[in-house]
């Protein structure tokens, strides 16, 4: 590949105190996050889910971990800390059995050798802007950096021979922009046929500009395998930092939705931001992507699902429906509450026991100034012939009654042993979700 320069009126209406809110990239202010002895909330249990304690060696247990923490889990599974490391982000296993996690506020990939019931932690790269996509094609490591894409040879436990794929992606210190850019974070994934894929997120929540920015921002890109130029493979992606490859070869991608949405039917309210439709509207996006899709952002917003949701016109960035005719946009196959904040996605093909053998798995990092805020999970959606299922909740229970937490997973991967990997970074934890032996 070249290298490029671097550098309806619906009953919600009472839901009055909450405040809205989507996505966060670990900047925003968050809940508490120290919760009460009885943190776990009380709320009736997913079907075929126990409640457990986590657990924690005594080495790793300094807060949130100095009390005992309970989640929910599928029914036998267990929970353990397999790792403390400061606000680790996205994750992907090696082709030699280490797990790799960027920390994009240090800069770093980290690498995370098994050891027992643990893992020993060492730097792979050091010196990089905001890392945070890293994906693997065969012994090649691609790692999305705020500013570009890179390339690196996996060899020897290190990785060596940097190329850069594409450079001059924008972030907060572009300077047409001034630094502020709410979503400057990255993720790549790499296609069957090599083609690479990364994300650019918008710079705000409807900063409509972003669609007829050079270069484009609120999209998917791709770069054609062999390398070449990438070039916008699905706009109007608001943020679509979960972005994985489906074991059908289909490349998918969760999406931080936009918050603060006008009241959409006619009436007094018509075009206000009334708090309790905001705290459940828009519904955050799973979609599959395809050449040329568009997902509407600023201009159009998902409604009804959870599964085939259509669109229906943004009434303050779109109001007489002429800058995109949402009607004629094709449903979006799947989808979490809103304000979820969906974050890590990848897809497991096997690598668990069923029922949960194939399908996704979505960090879901909950909402940041919504009240009662969204709660945090590891989501499962099960896959069958190509289509995602409904959302399960595959690991829970980090956030009380009272809307304070423990924890916010961002990514959780399916490891060689058949467990599952999961980062955090409030808790500042890596854990790792076994199934019975």
């Amino acid at each position: 590949m070249p290298v490029l320069l671097r550098h309806n009126r619906i009953g919600v209406l009472i839901l009055g105190a909450v405040l809205l809110a989507g996505c966060t990239e670990g900047t925003s202010p968050q809940p508490p996050s120290s919760a009460p002895e009885s943190a776990t909330a009380a709320a009736p249990l997913p079907t075929g889910t126990s409640r457990v304690t986590v657990r924690v060696a005594p080495e790793r247990a300094a807060a949130p971990f100095d009390r005992p923490r309970e989640a929910v889990v599928p029914r036998g599974w267990t929970l353990s800390v397999w790792a403390r490391t400061s606000k680790p982000r996205l994750a992907a296993w090696s082709p030699d059995g280490t797990l790799l996690v960027s920390v994009p506020d240090a800069g770093k990939v980290l690498r995370f050798t098994p050891r027992g019931d643990a893992g020993d932690e060492s730097v792979l790269l050091d010196g990089l802007d905001q890392p945070h996509g890293l994906a693997f094609s065969g012994s090649t490591l691609y790692v999305a950096e705020s500013d570009q894409i890179d390339a690196y040879d996996y060899t020897g436990a290190a990785a060596v021979n940097r190329r850069v794929v594409v450079g001059n992606l924008p972030d907060a210190r572009s300077p047409d922009l001034g630094g502020a850019y709410a979503h400057a974070l990255k993720s790549v994934a790499v296609g069957r046929d090599g083609a690479v894929y990364f994300s650019i997120g918008s710079t705000g929540n409807i900063s409509a500009q972003d669609r007829t920015a050079v270069p484009p921002r609120a999209v998917i890109m791709r770069i054609p395998p062999g390398g070449g130029p990438p070039a916008p493979f699905a706009t109007g992606v608001r943020n679509g930092t979960g972005l994985a490859v489906a074991p059908d070869g289909a490349l998918w991608t969760a999406v931080n939705g936009r918050d603060n949405v006008g009241f959409p039917e006619p009436g007094p309210d018509y075009g206000t931001v009334i708090p309790g439709y905001v705290a459940t509207h828009p519904p955050e996006q799973i979609a599959k992507v395809t050449p040329g899709r568009e997902l509407g952002w600023p201009y159009c917003n998902s409604d009804g699902g959870p599964a085939d949701m259509a669109f229906i016109r943004d009434v303050q960035t779109n109001p007489d429906g002429t800058l995109l005719d949402c009607a004629a946009l094709p449903p979006v196959e799947q989808s979490m509450t809103a304000h979820s904040a969906p974050l890590g996605m990848s897809f497991v093909d096997g690598a668990l026991p069923e029922p949960y053998a194939g399908g996704a798995l979505v960090g879901v990092h909950g909402s940041w100034n919504r009240r009662p805020p969204r709660a945090p999970e590891v989501s499962f959606y099960p896959w069958h012939n190509g289509r995602l299922g409904n959302q399960q909740t595959l690991v829970g229970g980090f956030q009380a009654d009272d809307g304070t937490r423990w924890g916010r997973p961002v990514a959780a991967v399916a490891g060689p042993d058949g467990a599952v990997y999961i980062t955090d970074d409030s808790a500042d934890a890596i854990y790792r979700l076994a199934p019975p032996s």
